[in-house]
């Protein structure tokens, strides 16, 4: 009797392998890294003036500069609080009104629609009159940020409390838990996903409310840094401080998702890489 040996299936050959392993993100990098030669390449060959579109290297001395001369790092700091701040007070917000939303019908009855409401206001047209109410302090610009990051996150967290089994919610009953206990040990852990999902949407609108708030009206921050670059011409300066905001938002999404991964553990599946 001859025997024959199979041959290794195409999914399982070291050169598969040894691509699996490469981090997605290093194609990211890869292409960033070519856009920018490429931008490099057209503003030089076809002499675009500063004016209209800098170089990548006018941007990185640009950039270099600010945080030299500390002007970067004190305008980032001042949009950075307000994006802590404001985040922080539409998560707890957002995550109490989830609870009473779905935890007690009157409030749901009442309340949702309400909220509901005040979503079909454009953000951009409240940012004027929280300048009027608050001042150009930091608390119109928190307040802003909290209005603009608080809706995604409370529908997130509302669906994520309602995804628990109902015939899961009944057996705990039957076997006499409480509503908190109900909450704690299955409501809770069914809506981590959704809750987080929320976070990482509403941490980068988070970003963005707080320049849209500078932009209305502020004397500090890295929204009002954008408007007087543009008003001097500056836009090397102009395009810095975007440079700044964006890595500010790709910092604050990463821990979000660091976080999720560490606290919702269960949901992750085994990379098929790292198998046998």
């Amino acid at each position: 009797m001859s025997t024959t040996l199979a041959a290794p299936e195409a999914s399982d050959t070291p050169v598969r392998r040894r691509r699996r392993r490469v981090p997605e993100i290093t194609y990211s990098v890869l292409v960033f890294v070519g856009l920018l030669v490429v931008w490099q390449f057209v503003v030089k060959v076809f002499d675009v003036s500063d004016i209209l579109v800098p170089a990548p290297t006018a941007v990185a001395d640009s950039l270099v500069d600010g945080f030299r001369d500390g002007s970067l790092i004190t305008h980032s700091v001042v949009t950075l609080k307000e994006i802590l701040i404001g985040f922080g007070i539409a998560v707890g917000s957002a995550l109490v009104s989830a609870v009473l939303i779905t935890q007690f019908r009157p409030v749901e009855r009442v309340l949702f629609p309400l909220l509901i409401l005040t979503q079909t206001i454009p953000k951009v047209a409240m940012a004027p009159l929280l300048i009027v109410w608050f001042g150009i302090g930091i608390s119109s610009k928190v307040l802003t940020v909290a209005l603009i990051a608080f809706f995604p996150l409370l529908i997130n967290a509302v669906l994520g409390f309602r995804s628990a089994a109902h015939e899961q919610v009944e057996m705990l009953r039957s076997f006499g838990a409480s509503r908190v206990q109900v909450m704690r040990h299955l409501q809770i852990p069914s809506a981590l996903p959704h809750i987080f999902a929320g976070l990482e949407v509403a941490v980068i609108l988070s970003v963005t409310g707080a320049v849209v708030a500078e932009f209305v009206g502020s004397s500090e921050g890295l929204g009002y840094l954008i408007q007087a670059t543009n008003f001097t011409l500056d836009v090397a300066r102009t395009f810095a401080v975007i440079v700044v905001l964006s890595a500010i938002g790709i910092a604050l999404h990463a821990i979000v998702v660091q976080l999720g991964k560490w606290l919702i553990f269960w949901t992750s599946t085994p990379d098929a890489a790292g198998g046998v």
